[in-house]
Order: structure tokens, then C-alpha cells, then sequence
């Protein structure tokens, strides 16, 4: 029998994404964040490969290219002409994601997104000819489906989506926006009416804002899509970093970013809680971008457990909501054990100074 593709994992119910891997390398001290480019996959391809597979035991359906801003005018530009290629990164990255996909009947994602043709006003066939440099890799390996993700403008993903769609493969389409919608001030709703309109076999969010916007944000273009009388698969992919009235730059924009987001970080019940959210509204692809852990996709797996008909691995050393504390020696850690105490729970940051920054929602 023939593995089921994404539409059809869709259409029978439920797709866990996985996390964030350019912020995870990061923090593993694999990448450059001054840049987040993908090279660590030629660099370091077992760090990778590590990461890849925890995200896969925490419950992920998909496996995604590290292939984030891996187009040839972005590593030009950082790195110098003939320095890494597209090809050679995206080939690298495809190849670990597939040799892990494999080990637990995983789609691979090949992962495109913006590039600096766009904002320097190249124009179409400029930005066009980019997009096809980080589509070829794909076509050529054969990956499962296209994931054209972290898009500041819905004109810019209209036209990776429509060359995405020449290669004959799924396409999903994700813009980096909130309620207040795109760089050019399309709103949220008719974003997503744009991409569905330009052929989108699944539309929806990720990054940039956190389960909390990504929810109200994916309630709007739902509602413009049923006005509109389209009807694409959905997606969410929020950040893990809480940026509650940030701007359109959404967690770029917080005075942390990128070196201190620890105390903004989501706890798994924060993701729970987001999980059953937006499936209630009818997403069935959700996942998690930078910031989202193993352990976030963990909770989402958890979460939908009953949706899906299993729990995932890595949920043979952890009971939901914290019942595996019922065998801690300590009385008053035992009494934490149980959904109503962690549900409820409303975190500590554990410092006492106020912000020593302040926080500009205008950015």
C-alpha cells in the first residue's frame, strides 16, 4: 500500500508539525544569528539530524528542511559569491530529513521562503528566478510537499506559491503575519484569501507571534475563506515566545530578541491550550516555529492524542499534565500532580527588577 501523502493526512483528520529548528541550532551553537542561514547542514549534518529526530519522537508527522533562507541572493549576500550554494544546502538538508522521515513514516518538507529580491524591488521575474533556485533541489529529490513559509507580504508569496505549484507538488503557504496583517497592510483575512485564490493547497501562519495571536490571526482568515466560499486546508506554525500587543514584527520587536527570550518562553500547557484552540476552529496541520521545542510539539501530540488514536514516543517518559509526579518522594511536589494545578498554574519569570527595557509596539 502507498504512503498517504499530506491531502490525504488532511482530509483524515490531523497533521502535527514540527518545531523550530534555526532557533534550536542556535541555541545548540550551530548557527549565526545575525543571519540564520542554513549551513550548519553541510557543517554540523549529525546536529541536525539529532534535532530532526527529537521532534519526530515528540509526535511530528512532518520532517521540514533546514533550509530557511537558503536562497542564493540571501547566502550571496552574506557570504559572498560561490561561497555555499542553494543546491548544495538544500540537497544536504533534504537528505538528512528524508533519512530520518523514514524512521517513523514522516512526510518531508521542503522548506522555501522570502528573499532580498523582493524587499531591494527586483521585481517578479527577479524574485521569481530565486524561488525556482530553492524549488530544484526539491523537484528533484521528490520531497512529499512544499512549504513556502516566514513571508512578510502576500504579493511575494503569491508568486513563490505560483512557481511552487509549476513543480506538480502539495504546496503549503504560510505568511509571517498577525491580526493586523501584512507589511503592506493587507489584512489577515484577504491574505488568505490571496493564497488560497493563487492555488494553495493549505494556508495559514507561522512565527513572528505567539499561540495567542496565531489563534485570533487564523480565526480571521477562516472567516474570509468561508466568506469567500474557499475552502484550503489550515495551518499554524506560531512562535514560542509570548509578545502580547507587538506590532508587525511580532517577536523581533521585543527587546530580548534574540539572546534573552527565556522568561517569554511558552510552557507546554500554554501549547495545550493552543492545540485544542485551533483545532476547534478547524485547523488540522499544527505545529510550532522558533522557540517551539521537542517538548511544545510534545504537548500538541498529547493534547490530540484521542484526535489521532496515539501518543507519541517520547510520551513513554512523560504523563499529561503532570501525573508522573505522583511518585516524587516530596508530599508537596506529589500535590502538583494532576491537570487543575498546571492549568491554572500562572508562571513566575523569578526576578524581581521591572523590564529594564521598554517594549515599542509600533515595531
Amino acid at each position: 500500500m502507498s504512503r498517504k501523502g499530506l491531502l490525504e493526512r488532511l482530509q483524515d483528520g490531523l497533521v502535527v508539525g514540527d518545531g523550530g529548528l534555526i532557533f534550536a541550532m542556535e541555541r545548540r551553537g550551530y548557527m549565526n544569528a545575525g543571519v540564520w542561514t542554513p549551513e550548519v547542514v553541510v557543517e554540523h549534518p549529525e546536529a541536525v539530524k539529532q534535532l530532526h529526530r527529537e521532534f519526530l519522537r515528540a509526535g511530528s508527522d512532518v520532517v521540514q528542511t533546514l533550509t530557511f533562507n537558503g536562497s542564493q541572493d540571501k547566502l550571496n549576500k552574506i557570504f559572498g559569491n560561490n561561497v555555499h550554494s542553494c543546491q548544495q544546502l538544500s540537497d544536504a538538508g533534504y537528505n538528512i530529513a528524508r533519512e530520518v522521515a523514514k524512521e517513523g513514516n514522516a512526510l518531508v518538507a521542503g522548506s522555501i521562503s522570502q528573499c532580498p529580491s523582493y524587499i531591494e524591488g527586483k521585481g517578479k521575474a527577479a524574485v521569481q528566478a530565486q524561488t525556482r533556485e530553492q524549488l530544484k533541489p526539491f523537484m528533484k529529490n521528490k520531497v512529499d510537499f512544499l512549504i513556502a513559509e516566514f513571508f512578510f507580504h502576500v504579493e511575494e508569496i503569491e508568486w513563490a506559491i505560483e512557481e511552487a505549484l509549476k513543480t506538480g507538488i502539495v504546496v503549503a503557504a504560510t505568511l509571517a503575519i498577525g491580526v493586523k496583517g501584512d507589511m503592506n497592510n493587507v489584512p489577515a483575512g484577504e491574505c488568505a484569501v490571496r493564497m488560497a485564490k493563487a492555488g494553495a493547497h493549505v494556508v495559514g501562519v507561522n512565527c513572528m507571534f505567539d499561540p495567542d495571536e496565531t489563534v485570533k490571526t487564523i480565526k480571521e482568515m477562516k472567516t474570509a475563506l468561508d466568506d469567500a466560499g474557499l475552502s484550503p486546508f489550515l495551518m499554524t506554525q506560531p512562535n514560542g515566545f509570548f509578545c502580547p500587543g507587538a506590532g508587525k514584527y511580532g517577536y523581533l520587536s521585543c527587546p530580548e530578541f534574540p539572546f534573552a527570550m527565556e522568561p517569554r518562553v511558552v510552557t507546554r500547557f500554554d501549547v495545550h491550550r493552543y492545540a485544542r484552540a485551533v483545532y476547534n476552529l478547524g485547523v488540522r496541520y499544527i505545529g510550532g516555529c522558533c522557540g517551539f521545542e521537542p517538548y511544545h510539539i510534545r504537548a500538541i501530540a498529547e493534547e490530540l492524542a484521542e484526535e489521532r488514536g496515539k501518543m507519541p514516543p517520547a510520551s513513554d517518559k512523560h504523563k499529561p499534565w503532570g501525573k508522573c509526579l505522583e511518585l516524587s518522594y516530596l508530599d508537596f511536589v506529589r500535590e502538583r500532580a494532576g491537570r487543575n494545578y498546571w492549568e491554572n498554574l500562572v508562571p513566575s519569570s523569578g526576578r524581581f527588577q521591572p523590564p529594564s527595557h521598554g517594549f515599542n509596539p509600533s515595531t
